[in-house]
């Protein structure tokens, strides 16, 4: 149980806190970790904002890709990215399966249209990289396309870098047991069951299928020029601070620090990918 606003009505010392934190079973530690973690997401929103700022004022593209097995955090981290910047010059793409029309065009093209224009950023829930992971696991592609695909990627976003665009590439790890359980929590709460699919159920029968395919991924898409970013999200809170944190770490944006919050990412969450670093979802 958490504080609710009738339990803070009633204080008016710490003394009255603790003995109502006691009588109502209510974890004190918990409470302030949650007070810690907004304050702390205010602060990082407010950074944000005047990187958004800078970036419309330079012209500048930028776009952040999330990517990570299901129940991974990936939408939660997205909703508090964005939640105070501009719509305007900002926003999220999250694709639905392609047309048949799209089917028949070069596979990267449904993506190019959504990339960010002068003075954007835009928020990639998935991106071109289902062709890595999910498509081969639930067989969604042929093994031609998805060769032709790991084969072209890195020469695709080398262009990108060239051109100037900014990307930002996060795969969200998260544990076997803790997705089960993210999963669980889903069907229980009638206001999530919506997030619930039958590929989700094939994620955790597939888990060791999907390590493969995340790892070959990793191995042959992970450049200089375009890294992939790790983030543990067993800890979700901590997952979308410490991701917000990346982002603001790569820009020396007007206004930088004025939030006097630490900038630099934990790297016992969130580093570079490297085949001796140690994940979670293995």
């Amino acid at each position: 149980m958490d504080f609710t606003a009738e339990h803070l009505k009633k204080v008016k010392t710490r003394d009255d806190l603790i003995e109502i934190a006691e009588k109502n079973d209510i974890s004190i530690a918990k409470t302030l970790n949650k007070l810690q973690y907004e304050a702390e997401l205010v602060m990082l929103q407010a950074e944000f904002v005047n990187l958004q700022k800078w970036i419309a004022q330079k012209g500048m593209r930028v776009a952040v890709i999330f990517e990570g097995r299901d129940a991974a955090g990936k939408g939660g981290s997205i909703k508090r990215f964005k939640e105070h910047l501009n719509p305007r010059t900002s926003r999220v793409v999250a694709l639905t399966k392609p047309t048949e029309v799209e089917r028949g065009q070069w596979y990267f093209r449904r993506y190019i249209k959504a990339l960010p224009n002068p003075g954007e950023i835009v928020f990639f829930d998935r991106s071109w990289y289902n062709r890595a992971v999910v498509e081969p696991v639930m067989d969604f592609c042929t093994p031609e396309q998805y060769e032709q695909f790991i084969m072209q990627v890195p020469e695709f976003e080398h262009l990108l870098y060239e051109d100037n665009l900014k990307i930002i590439k996060f795969w969200f790890s998260i544990s076997k047991d803790e997705q089960k359980k993210r999963f669980d929590a889903r069907l229980s709460n009638p206001l999530k069951q919506w997030k619930f699919s039958p590929v989700d159920v094939k994620g955790q029968e597939l888990w060791d299928k999907y390590t493969h395919f995340k790892e070959q991924m990793f191995s042959k898409t992970h450049t200089n020029f375009s890294p992939w970013i790790i983030v543990k999200t067993n800890d979700k809170k901590q997952a979308r601070l410490e991701s917000m944190r990346y982002v603001l770490s790569q820009f020396d944006y007007e206004g930088k620090g004025e939030s006097k919050i630490p900038l630099l990412p934990d790297p016992n969450v969130i580093m570079r990918y490297h085949r001796s670093a140690i994940q979670i979802d293995i």
